[in-house]
């Protein structure tokens, strides 16, 4: 668990090695097996028999995270405030033992993980780009709960501490140092050991600015009425932002600010009681389910085909050097694979190699990459415009125009050079996977694999099976995705896959509020008040209305008589009729003029006139939030998708649905089942069949609503 050792020096070195764990983690266990030690240290300081401390890790990384499994469950604030406190004392105690204390990280520190990294007085960290540290809770609605706000606040000062938890990024070693969060890196292990000790020798009686009378808050405090101006101007951009709808970065922004008024043990307790009511909030528990739980879970391979050995591909192909295959072939590069970008023309091709270049050049500019790194990722990526240089890739990734003729043509071409093992994905968009694979050469090898722009920072990827594709086939391409670091979801080949299929029924939603005399601009202000990350109408124009229109048709082709087409569908023509077909045309809900904001197109008024001049919002934003719930529910019933996690986890990343909500199903539980079934009812009487819930949904058991994931037998 822990391991102490003392050297001549009177230097103690504290290991820590979790036993029947991959990872060192924060919980009960370990905090009570800190206490006879902090004791420990202390009376050997009394006795004048310690000089300094180490904290370092024996395993592949030094600290991760808490037990979010625990916190999950928790509901009581009391109880939470009080396992925050405890955690504090130990850390208190730990940083004031009366001798310098150095944390020689050796792998990722995260969360909890980095707390204890901050309660030292001097961080040294490996200087391997692999290492993540810092503070990402606020991506699962949470705050720091060991005191980190206000020892950042300390060392950065609240504008850059707020900016930092804000982001919630994954810093390198080398990020870390730019930003202030750690002190020194070290080339190997041995040198770090060597630099922690040089510097606890050196700096005998040292303490933390905090407990320095003699030091103040970088920039000053909210007392300070420059800063306490800017402080308010922040809040109201956040709030503008986010429509008050994320209560942690809110909670950090006012912890920070009466933090900063008061001594540090009372920061300290205060730091607490926001940390309570955050963990005990829906908002968090709906967050830590989707993103961490549902994630690991997809990621660890839940819907992935079984019986399969693991892909590890070396050689990627990429078709096509436009901005979509060339941010795909980044993605690759930056995961340490080969890759071959083709093209109809070498020119052509090399513009996508000057994409990654200047993509290269940005990560290490921000310290993501050092300088050093740039020639060896570019020396990973070949560009050309001959289809034999594809012959030992493992897998080919075809993102080329959305044209069935095309994409069959540059399949046969690359296909002819690839051996039976290889795998061929199509990142097409809304061309049936079943029916793109009638061309190829081996049907049984061709996937779907669809990214989503800009897919460098998108997290979610569709793995699509046709008929032909094989288990094994999905399986690779799963395995890909994850290589990449992506969160891939299996989904059936039916239109629109399923992010495109249920982020269309919110477009036509919003579309058939304008035909019912609703302002076109309280439409799109209404999504993002909601928390969509576009207006329903921006996005209609953004996706093009013929591709809107395309889905709507392919959905009631699919469905024959039974379908009841979407009143939306005569608005869609109308503006197609009037040649007004999207921004790529400059004309569409929007007038586009180079250099300018987007403006309402003045004919939709006349089209369309405004007749409500008043509004419930609560029940607008209920319509355009259950009919994406209501489409993940057929999705779920028809076997498009297989799982919850998958279903909240492809709202969230492929078409935005509501973060705070933690997806489409997670919805459900917020809401409450039995009131979502009703409410379902009434919109069903009021608007039409759009709003029946389907019978998947109606049986679910709500227990399983609130379970950290649900699996749908295959």
């Amino acid at each position: 668990m822990i391991y102490y050792r003392k050297d001549t020096d009177q230097i103690a070195t504290i290991i820590l090695d979790m036993k029947g764990r991959a990872s060192n983690v924060i919980n009960s266990e370990i905090v009570e097996a800190f206490v006879p030690l902090i004791r420990h240290l202390q009376e050997e300081k009394a006795r004048g028999e310690l000089n300094g401390i180490i904290i370092t890790s024996d395993k592949k990384d030094f600290l991760e995270g808490g037990d979010l499994e625990s916190l999950y469950h928790e509901d009581q604030a009391e109880a939470l405030y009080k396992s925050s406190q405890r955690l504090k004392e130990l850390f208190r105690d730990l940083e004031l033992p009366g001798v310098p204390v150095v944390a020689a990280i050796n792998g990722d520190a995260l969360g909890t993980g980095f707390e204890m990294a901050l309660a030292c007085h001097h961080r040294i960290v490996l200087d391997d780009p692999k290492i993540k540290l810092g503070h990402p809770e606020v991506k699962i609605g949470l705050i720091p709960n060991g005191g980190a706000i206000i020892r950042l606040m300390w060392l950065l000062g609240i504008e850059r501490t707020f900016t930092l938890l804000l982001e919630g990024r994954r810093y390198s070693p080398q990020e870390a140092l730019k930003v202030g969060i750690i002190d020194e890196l070290a080339s190997g292990r041995e040198e770090m050991m060597e630099k922690a000790k040089q510097w606890l020798l050196q700096n005998q009686g040292y303490r933390s600015p905090w407990d320095d009378p003699d030091q103040r808050i970088p920039g000053g405090t909210a007392h300070d009425s420059l800063l306490g101006h800017q402080l308010r101007l922040l809040t109201a951009k956040l709030s503008a932002e986010t429509h008050d709808h994320y209560p942690a970065p809110r909670a950090v922004m006012d912890l920070l600010a009466e933090a900063s008024k008061v001594d540090f043990d009372t920061a300290y307790r205060l730091d607490s009681r926001y940390y309570a009511k955050l963990a005990s909030g829906e908002v968090s528990k709906s967050m830590i389910s989707t993103f961490w739980f549902d994630k690991q879970a997809v990621r660890s391979g839940f819907n992935r085909p079984k019986g399969y050995g693991r892909f590890r591909p070396k050689k990627i192909g990429v078709i096509g050097a436009g901005q979509m295959g060339s941010a795909i072939a980044f993605t690759c590069i930056r995961n340490g694979l080969q890759v071959v970008l083709k093209d109809v023309s070498q020119p052509i091709a090399d513009r996508g190699r000057l994409y990654i270049e200047e993509r290269i050049d940005q990560y290490i500019e921000r310290g993501t990459f050092q300088p050093s790194e740039r020639q060896e990722l570019l020396d990973n990526l070949v560009t050309t415009d001959q289809n034999d240089r594809f012959r030992d890739c493992d897998l080919v990734v075809e993102a080329v125009f959305e044209n069935q003729l095309i994409k069959s043509k540059v399949t046969r071409e690359a296909e002819e050079y690839l051996d039976e093992f290889s795998v061929f994905g199509t990142n097409t968009i809304s061309i049936p996977i079943s029916t793109l694979a009638k061309d190829s050469l081996r049907p049984a090898n061709y996937v779907g694999i669809h990214f989503f722009p800009p897919a460098e920072t998108v997290s979610l990827v569709e793995i699509v099976k046709g008929e032909q594709t094989t288990e094994e086939t999905v399986a690779r391409a799963f395995d890909f995705a994850t290589i990449i670091r992506k969160t891939p979801i299996v989904v059936k080949d039916v239109w629109g896959f399923y992010a495109a299929r249920v982020q269309n029924t919110f477009i036509l939603e919003g579309i058939h509020l304008l035909q019912e005399g609703y302002p076109p601009a309280l439409v799109d202000n209404l999504s993002l008040q909601l928390g969509m990350p576009k207006g329903a109408l921006s996005l209609a124009d953004d996706l093009g209305i013929e591709l809107v229109k395309k889905y709507e048709d392919q959905a009631a082709a699919h469905y024959g008589s039974r379908y009841i087409q979407h009143p939306a569908a005569t608005a869609l023509q109308q503006l197609l009729d009037a040649g007004r077909t999207g921004e790529e045309r400059k004309a569409g809900f929007y007038d586009y003029v180079e250099g300018e904001a987007p403006v309402l197109w003045s004919g939709l008024t006349e089209m369309y006139p405004t007749t409500r001049e008043d509004y419930e919002r609560e029940a607008l934003f209920e319509r355009l939030l259950f009919v994406q719930i209501i489409e993940a529910g057929w999705c779920l019933q028809e076997g498009v998708i297989k799982s919850h996690a998958a279903a909240n986890l492809g709202s969230v990343y492929g078409w935005g649905f509501p973060a705070y909500t933690g997806g489409v199903l997670r919805h459900i539980h917020t809401y409450g089942h039995a009131r979502f079934i009703q409410r379902c009812a009434e919109l069903e009487e009021l608007y039409g069949q759009r709003f029946r819930a389907p019978k998947y949904l109606k049986q679910l058991d709500p227990k399983q609503l609130g379970e950290l994931t649900g699996l749908i037998d295959d």
